[in-house]
């Protein structure tokens, strides 16, 4: 496909903003939906609404085959061993908050350790904090350099004998870097440990088989891979799986109830209580089809990084030598300019960015700032829209010194 055959998917892309057409750089918070999923969700909604795995009636059946034909896409995706290892959350939050409280109850007793990366997005941290508090285990940091790569080597050393897991992203959603997960499983293994990869940026710039990684979980949010907003995967080893009890009860996860006790339905069922995402799970089949079909635009990438690591009094977070380990993900600080005051000066030319702490304060402290500005790229921004973003950002830095 072309930059303008993907663009013409996108129907947002056609509108204005502030009379300005509209240049959408912050898919690292949530991408675009393409013409194929809006119209997999409408299909959906309007014609095969019905509980999932219940009733006996024709369009239950439809409605449970379209949910169930997403998960053996979304396995074959990420060359899950086993379709029946792939959980639907309603996002990687969820999927994070899932995997703590039963990784929690499961395996880790008072005293033993999680080790989590100072790179990590809040919902790959809070859930940890939460679970050692109830648990009364302790919670280490993997820090990184100041590049923002992590240190790797120390791992070793951090790792003990209570050590019970390990908690990196695939991609950092601050720093765009791509860390070394296959390195990182291989120690966490060798020391018996596993290993929990947030994968919401990974999914999108990564060809991901979880196999081949070596983690024991990974977690990924729907919206930001051109599906539904309210969707999401875990992925876990059917042998952990099987030992962790479900975070919630209710219809659907069991197998037998009676007023003294209840016992579990086979995966994936234990861990999908309740209704689920009747409309938008069964948008995963063209969102996975469509990041498929999208070439990732490696010149857009390499331009907008080598501008930004020129431009005076830009700094960049997140710099690397290899630009294969890195995702077109930049955020940055300019000397004189808050943050927040480029990303409104910026939004009145068009150019819809991300400022803040992007759910990282911890990273944010690390680098000494506040915040930061994020531009982030997807296949169908153009080369046009880069050029007009670096001299946007120019031109609201000018306005603010």
């Amino acid at each position: 496909m072309t930059t303008e055959d993907i663009r013409s998917c996108f129907p947002q892309l056609e509108r204005k903003v502030f009379g300005k057409p509209l240049v959408y750089l912050d898919n690292a918070a949530t991408s675009l939906r393409p013409k194929s999923v809006i119209e997999c969700w409408e299909r959906s909604a309007s014609q095969t609404t019905a509980n999932l795995h219940r009733a006996v009636h024709q369009v239950a059946v439809e409605a449970t085959e379209a949910y169930e034909a997403a998960r053996k896409a979304v396995a074959e995706f990420i060359n899950a061993a086993e379709t029946e290892e792939v959980i639907f959350t309603s996002g990687a939050t969820h999927a994070i908050n899932l995997a703590a409280f039963s990784i929690g109850e499961a395996f880790l007793d008072e005293g033993d350790e999680i080790i989590v990366s100072e790179t990590e997005h809040h919902s790959n941290l809070v859930p940890w904090q939460m679970v050692c508090r109830r648990k009364g285990a302790i919670m280490k940091r993997l820090p990184v350099d100041e590049n923002g790569r992590l240190k790797i080597e120390l791992l070793d050393s951090l790792i003990r004998s209570r050590t019970r897991l390990v908690c990196v992203a695939h991609v950092s959603n601050v720093l765009g870097l791509v860390n070394p997960i296959q390195e990182i499983s291989q120690i966490c293994h060798r020391h018996g440990v596993m290993l929990l990869v947030d994968g919401a940026q990974g999914i999108v710039h990564q060809k991901v088989d979880v196999q081949a990684l070596g983690c024991d979980f990974y977690a990924f949010s729907g919206h930001k891979m051109y599906g539904a907003p309210g969707t999401g995967v875990l992925w876990g080893r059917r042998g952990l799986l099987e030992q962790m009890p479900p975070m919630f009860g209710g219809g659907e996860m069991i197998e037998s109830v009676s007023w003294e006790s209840s016992s579990w339905a086979p995966l994936p069922r234990k861990f999908e209580a309740g209704t689920q995402d009747i409309s938008g799970t069964p948008c995963f089949v063209p969102a996975i089809k469509m990041l498929q079909e999208m070439p990732q635009n490696e010149e857009i990438k390499e331009f907008v990084y080598k501008a930004l690591t020129a431009e005076p009094g830009i700094r960049l977070f997140g710099t690397t030598d290899d630009m294969s380990l890195k995702a077109p993900v930049f955020s940055i600080s300019a000397e004189g300019a808050h943050h927040e005051d480029l990303a409104l000066i910026m939004d009145k030319m068009g150019v819809a960015l991300r400022s803040g702490q992007m759910c990282a304060e911890p990273l944010m402290d690390r680098f000494g700032v506040t915040g930061m500005l994020r531009a982030s790229f997807a296949p169908y921004n153009t080369m046009q829209e880069a050029e007009y973003f670096l001299s946007s950002l120019r031109k609201a830095i000018s306005m603010l010194r």
